[in-house]
Protein backbone atom coordinates (compact mmCIF):
# COMPACT_ATOMS: atom_id res chain seq x y z
CA UNK A 1 0.00 0.00 0.00
CA UNK A 2 1.51 3.41 -0.72
CA UNK A 3 1.81 6.17 1.93
CA UNK A 4 2.73 8.53 0.10
CA UNK A 5 2.32 12.23 2.04
CA UNK A 6 0.22 14.85 0.39
CA UNK A 7 -1.75 18.26 0.68
CA UNK A 8 -4.67 20.52 -0.40
CA UNK A 9 -3.59 23.82 -0.78
CA UNK A 10 -5.63 27.01 -1.97
CA UNK A 11 -3.81 29.92 -4.45
CA UNK A 12 -5.35 31.96 -7.11
CA UNK A 13 -9.20 31.07 -5.97
CA UNK A 14 -8.64 26.97 -6.18
CA UNK A 15 -7.33 24.67 -4.53
CA UNK A 16 -4.68 22.03 -5.65
CA UNK A 17 -3.85 18.37 -4.10
CA UNK A 18 -0.17 18.26 -4.05
CA UNK A 19 2.40 15.91 -2.93
CA UNK A 20 6.44 16.15 -2.47
CA UNK A 21 7.99 15.88 -5.57
CA UNK A 22 5.23 16.28 -8.19
CA UNK A 23 4.68 19.08 -10.52
CA UNK A 24 1.52 21.26 -11.11
CA UNK A 25 0.41 24.23 -12.80
CA UNK A 26 -1.34 27.14 -11.12
CA UNK A 27 -2.75 30.14 -11.39
CA UNK A 28 0.15 33.52 -11.71
CA UNK A 29 1.02 34.66 -8.67
CA UNK A 30 1.59 38.50 -8.08
CA UNK A 31 5.18 39.32 -7.08
CA UNK A 32 4.13 42.26 -4.69
CA UNK A 33 6.72 45.05 -3.92
CA UNK A 34 9.85 42.92 -5.46
CA UNK A 35 7.73 42.43 -8.90
CA UNK A 36 7.11 39.27 -10.75
CA UNK A 37 8.55 35.83 -9.73
CA UNK A 38 11.24 34.51 -11.29
CA UNK A 39 12.29 30.76 -13.04
CA UNK A 40 14.23 28.95 -10.16
CA UNK A 41 12.70 30.82 -7.32
CA UNK A 42 11.61 29.44 -4.17
CA UNK A 43 7.68 30.24 -3.19
CA UNK A 44 5.79 28.63 -0.08
CA UNK A 45 2.37 28.71 0.29
CA UNK A 46 0.82 28.83 3.82
CA UNK A 47 -2.72 28.49 2.97
CA UNK A 48 -2.79 24.63 3.66
CA UNK A 49 -6.21 23.20 4.04
CA UNK A 50 -5.86 19.81 4.50
CA UNK A 51 -2.57 17.51 4.98
CA UNK A 52 -2.37 13.31 4.97
CA UNK A 53 1.07 11.64 5.85
CA UNK A 54 -0.07 8.57 5.11
CA UNK A 55 -1.63 7.35 9.35
CA UNK A 56 -2.82 10.97 10.19
CA UNK A 57 -5.15 13.38 8.43
CA UNK A 58 -5.07 17.04 9.61
CA UNK A 59 -7.99 19.26 8.10
CA UNK A 60 -8.00 22.96 8.98
CA UNK A 61 -10.60 25.50 9.86
CA UNK A 62 -10.31 26.73 7.19
CA UNK A 63 -6.34 26.67 7.27
CA UNK A 64 -4.07 24.61 9.24
CA UNK A 65 -2.18 26.86 11.13
CA UNK A 66 1.90 26.55 11.23
CA UNK A 67 1.36 24.37 8.01
CA UNK A 68 3.40 25.14 4.86
CA UNK A 69 4.20 23.56 1.65
CA UNK A 70 7.19 25.04 -0.20
CA UNK A 71 7.94 24.70 -4.17
CA UNK A 72 10.12 26.12 -6.75
CA UNK A 73 9.19 27.63 -9.65
CA UNK A 74 10.48 25.24 -12.80
CA UNK A 75 8.58 26.94 -15.64
CA UNK A 76 6.59 30.73 -16.18
CA UNK A 77 4.37 30.57 -19.47
CA UNK A 78 0.95 30.95 -21.19
CA UNK A 79 -1.15 28.03 -21.91
CA UNK A 80 -3.15 27.62 -24.82
CA UNK A 81 -5.56 30.15 -26.99
CA UNK A 82 -8.96 29.32 -25.79
CA UNK A 83 -11.71 31.22 -28.50
CA UNK A 84 -14.01 32.81 -27.36
CA UNK A 85 -16.89 33.29 -30.08
CA UNK A 86 -20.27 35.49 -30.01
CA UNK A 87 -22.43 34.25 -33.00
CA UNK A 88 -26.18 34.98 -34.13
CA UNK A 89 -27.69 33.60 -37.13
CA UNK A 90 -29.20 35.23 -39.74
CA UNK A 91 -28.12 38.66 -38.31
CA UNK A 92 -24.50 39.35 -39.59
CA UNK A 93 -23.18 39.18 -35.77
CA UNK A 94 -19.94 37.19 -35.24
CA UNK A 95 -17.75 38.29 -32.73
CA UNK A 96 -14.02 35.97 -32.17
CA UNK A 97 -11.75 36.96 -29.18
CA UNK A 98 -9.10 34.70 -27.78
CA UNK A 99 -7.23 34.67 -24.91
CA UNK A 100 -4.20 32.81 -23.30
CA UNK A 101 -4.04 32.60 -19.32
CA UNK A 102 -0.67 33.07 -17.77
CA UNK A 103 0.96 30.56 -15.64
CA UNK A 104 3.84 28.90 -12.98
CA UNK A 105 4.66 25.36 -13.10
CA UNK A 106 5.97 24.67 -9.74
CA UNK A 107 7.70 21.22 -7.96
CA UNK A 108 7.06 20.42 -4.85
CA UNK A 109 9.84 20.27 -2.29
CA UNK A 110 8.67 20.16 1.04
CA UNK A 111 5.72 20.09 2.79
CA UNK A 112 5.76 21.00 6.72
Amino acid sequence: MNTEEFAVIQTGGKQYKVSEGGLVSIEKIKGGKSGDYKKGELISFDKVLLVDDGKNTTIGTPYITGAKVNAEIVEIGRARKILVVKYKQKSRYLRRNGHRQPFFKVKITSIK
